[in-house]
């Protein structure tokens, strides 16, 4: 029997275009991915730059529209009433598409699908950090006050009151059991952490980000490590250059910018024959450059939701050096597809990083497992199964039927974990330690 079409009503608010965002970016691939297999995407997306184009009263105004954006709703009744779509997709609805869409999905019998890419829902900066570290004083409170004392939206106490009453008010209403009918979470860790807030486990499927077009896997052993992200304190960046400071020969190159841009630029008067700033570059451009990288350093000290530029470098055959934290940990399996190092700890990098850079052989055996574990996790067609999978079990949940009259809906079939063998003889250890003595040679495959 041929496969269900369905109309899938994705909805995202596009975050500012001078923010970059991991989010925008699935957004598409998943809507792409839709619509490359037959399936009809009806999109509904809002911009936050709209908001500098506000009135002072609209402005005012905002407060309540995030809470509950009636001009939304109406928008997404009417978009439903023309396409009766058979899932409504959302991605990020803050500000200003707001819980109000679930309710216009319900009074429509359209089952919601709510995707979990960041922890808003659990923590006003969406980030559980501040003041350089993991907090997680929000977490499960109704109220999320401990943010407005400390300002941790956007440094100010006005702002961050501002998301904390948004929050608060639907978790009082109980917007988010009761109106969305599943979320997506990228990793386990996400999972586990939204549970940890008080959302049902049986809510939450799992499914990973993807790799949208396969780079192909790279040649040779590759001559420098790399970093790619945004330059700011919770991605690692002042860890990284200290760590450099003690590999005085081993070649860095920085792709990205952001406010601790001027850190980077000091460190090259010291290191910089060995340590380079790119700035911003292409997405082609910055897949040559993970292809031509030993390894890809990733040294994140906040909670990740994902790390779609360590699956990025797992397709081109590039294995990961990682903080230990969050869902990144997750995603690289040390000793297999990568090498993980305490966050925070300059010295557990830099002896990692020496440990790499002299054992070649090792380092090509972890990239051709992290080729074969993004063959295995990340390619759009095992995305695409996954993704149905939920979809079928959310309408075959809510009693929905499809717009086509002729479609079957399949059971979900569940796919089991992929098993991780053991660490390399003589390797990091779990800890952090690295091995001094020589690791058995590795055969070439």
């Amino acid at each position: 029997m041929s496969e269900p079409k369905l109309c899938v009503l994705m909805a995202h608010n596009d975050y500012q275009a001078g923010s970059p965002s991991g989010e925008n970016a699935s957004f598409r691939d998943e809507s792409e991915l839709l619509s490359s297999r037959g399936h009809r995407v009806v999109p509904y997306t809002r911009c936050s730059d709209e908001i500098r184009t506000y009135s002072p009263w609209q402005q005012l105004a905002l407060t309540k529209n995030a809470v509950w954006s009636s001009d939304s709703r109406e928008t997404l009744l009417r978009l439903m009433r023309e396409t009766r779509p058979d899932v409504a997709h959302f991605q990020n609805i803050f500000p200003l598409i707001s819980p109000s869409a679930y309710s216009a999905c319900q009074e429509m019998g359209i089952p919601v699908v709510q995707a979990l890419r960041n922890f808003r829902l659990l923590c006003p900066a969406a980030t559980f950090y501040r003041d350089g570290g993991i907090c997680e004083e929000c977490l499960g409170r109704t109220v999320a006050w401990p943010s407005v004392v400390h300002g941790c939206y956007h440094n100010s106490r006005s702002q961050s009151a501002v998301v904390a009453t948004v929050f608060a008010t639907h978790n009082w209403r109980k917007t988010w059991h009761i109106d969305v009918n599943m979320y997506i979470a990228p990793t386990q860790f996400v999972r586990q952490k939204f549970i940890d807030g008080g959302f049902s486990a049986e809510k939450i499927a799992v499914k990973p980000n993807f790799v949208r077009v396969d780079p192909g896997e790279r040649e040779g052993r590759g001559d420098y490590a790399l970093y790619v992200g945004r330059l700011s304190p919770e991605k690692g960046i002042t860890t990284l250059l200290a760590a450099w400071k003690k590999l005085p020969k081993v070649p860095l190159r920085i792709v990205g910018d952001g406010p601790l841009a001027s850190e980077v630029e000091r460190s090259l008067l010291g290191n910089g024959h060995y340590v380079s700033w790119l700035g911003q570059r292409s997405r082609k451009e910055t897949i040559d450059l993970i292809k031509g990288a030993m390894v890809l350093v990733f040294p994140s000290e906040w909670y990740e939701t994902f790390g779609r530029v360590a699956i990025e470098a797992f397709a081109c055959g590039v294995p990961v050096i990682a903080s230990r934290l969050g869902a990144v940990e997750e995603v690289v399996s040390h000793e297999r597809t990568g090498l993980q190092f305490a966050p925070g700890s300059a010295d557990e990098l830099a002896a990692a990083m020496e440990w790499a850079w002299t054992h070649p052989r090792e380092i090509a055996f972890m990239g051709r497992a992290a080729r074969e574990e993004y063959k295995t996790k990340y390619t759009p067609e095992t995305n695409y199964a996954r993704l149905m999978e939920i979809y079928s079990r959310v309408i075959r949940m809510t009693g929905s039927e499809t717009t086509n009259p002729d479609a079957h809906i399949p059971p979900p079939v569940e796919t089991a974990a992929t098993e991780v063998s053991g660490p390399l003889p003589g390797g990091p250890a779990a800890d952090g330690s690295i091995a001094i003595t020589p690791m058995t040679p590795v055969e070439e495959a």
